[in-house]
């Protein structure tokens, strides 16, 4: 059985140029994926489509075989995925740890700390923290969550070599060990390298590459 689906989805802006067209797919649990594509292909509005952030203009999301939308998108938001942005959407009055543990009760000192922030960073309001430091904070509070679906937008695109490498191999953990399913969207050739299953989108289309 799949976790998320698209059955059919299309997606257009209001003038009614359409961004994708037509997308089935079936993403399961215990497997990364990467989406790539060229800017402007439609990578994040897809991932705002199966995170319940947007609607499609035809077809629908399915979590485990049901339409998201009769569930609810605040239900499915809530319960089904966890998301990492590229604007991160930390509480920035608040330090790492508290926003790690909007996400869940469990400690959230060991995970920030295997993500590579300091002692002296965890206790900061993320406002005082840089670019590289919010982009680690925003990861813990995905992997601290228990939604069985984490969705990441350019996860490594703020961070060096080695910090990425490390978090693409946490990423990989989580859906490898802990059988959750991740799906990233991403320029990384790093990142697809990694990933069990690359698709990229073009003039709308999703396409796994062989």
């Amino acid at each position: 059985m799949s976790t998320l689906a698209c059955n059919n989805v299309a997606y257009a802006y209001e003038k009614g140029n359409g961004i994708l067209i037509n997308i089935s797919f079936c993403f399961e649990s215990g497997k990364m994926y990467a989406i790539l594509g060229p800017s402007g292909s439609g990578k994040t509005t897809l991932l705002s489509l199966l995170g319940g952030l947007d609607t499609p203009t035809k077809g629908n999301i399915l979590f485990d075989d049901t339409d998201i939308m009769q569930t609810g998108l605040e239900d499915h938001r809530r319960k089904h995925v966890s998301l990492i942005f590229q604007n991160y959407n930390l509480i920035d009055y608040m330090t790492p740890i508290e926003n790690t543990m909007l996400a869940s009760k469990v400690d959230a000192i060991p995970i920030l700390r295997r993500l590579g922030l300091k002692e002296n960073e965890l206790r900061r309001t993320v406002l005082k923290l840089s670019g590289g430091q919010q982009q680690r904070v925003a990861i813990a509070r995905s992997l601290a969550s228990d939604a069985p679906v984490i969705l990441a937008d350019e996860p490594t695109g703020n961070l060096d070599e080695t910090t990425a490498a490390e978090i693409t191999k946490i990423l990989k953990e989580s859906a490898h060990e802990y059988r959750k399913c991740v799906i990233i969207v991403t320029h990384s050739d790093e990142v697809a390298r990694a990933s069990d299953c690359v698709l990229e989108i073009r003039h709308g289309t999703l396409k796994e590459r062989k």
